[in-house]
């Protein structure tokens, strides 16, 4: 089985990616904490694609498991309760633990403990997964339409998983026409309009991404009251009521 490859330009994950490459060949135990959708087990699994992989949560006796694989990634460690962690001794295991968890603990059992870096913090990550990721969820879609991606556009307060949804958003939102448009915004309009002031509750989803758009493109107040038919002082209020100044 080919490995998959590991995408990082991140010192810090070349590090880990050393550390565990070395282990390969050692029946030591490793733990990778990290919070969760950072590419904790897909890295684990790059390193060692024969490794069976365990979820701490549907595993009810562990030491049973153990006894029947030399080497074994196990997810959602944290999961697990000191009295249910078996000797790891002449056994290669991966364990991989969403933070908190505590490194003293992990210390005690394990020869080698990593912690897995957030995409916040490996910020010379996000043009190499843009660009891997747009490929592959356009070819996902059949997106044919170049579109681009800002990163300023993405959003990783929730790493791989919020990143990965804020591409296919943006490339989905992208890639529509204007009757495709009007369809998604009746779906999501329909059951919204409600109360006595339903137009003025919901204007906001019209006027605000027009302004934002509308400074993006022009970089000028003046230009856009201009576009928009606008009084500037008109603008100027709309953008305070959505803030957008």
């Amino acid at each position: 089985m080919q490995n998959e490859q590991f995408l990082s330009n991140s010192p810090k994950v070349e590090h880990i990616i050393r550390g565990l490459s070395l282990s390969k060949s050692l029946l030591v135990s490793s733990i990778l904490i990290g919070e969760p959708y950072t590419g904790k087990k897909y890295l684990a699994k790059s390193i060692f694609p024969k490794a069976s992989i365990i979820d701490a949560r549907d595993s009810s006796d562990m030491g049973a498991i153990l006894q029947k694989h030399d080497e074994l990634i196990i997810t959602h460690f944290e999961h697990l309760k000191d009295n249910e962690i078996p000797d790891f001794s002449n056994k290669r295991v991966i364990a991989i633990a969403d933070t908190p968890y505590e490194i003293s603990r992990a210390e005690s059992r394990f020869a080698f403990v990593y912690e897995m870096p957030s995409l916040s913090q490996r910020i010379e990550d996000i043009p190499l997964l843009k660009k891997h990721l747009c490929s592959k969820i356009k070819e996902e879609l059949m997106i044919t339409k170049d579109t681009d991606i800002d990163i300023s556009q993405l959003d990783i307060s929730d790493n791989m998983r919020s990143l990965k949804a804020s591409i296919y958003r943006i490339l989905v939102t992208g890639d529509l026409n204007q009757q495709a448009l009007e369809d998604l915004l009746y779906r999501f309009l329909e059951p919204r309009i409600i109360g006595n002031n339903a137009y003025r509750d919901l204007l906001g989803i019209f006027e605000r991404p027009l302004i934002k758009a509308g400074i993006s493109k022009y970089k000028s107040q003046l230009k856009l009251s201009e576009i928009l038919g606008l009084n500037r002082n008109t603008l100027r209020k709309k953008m305070h009521e959505h803030n957008l100044d």
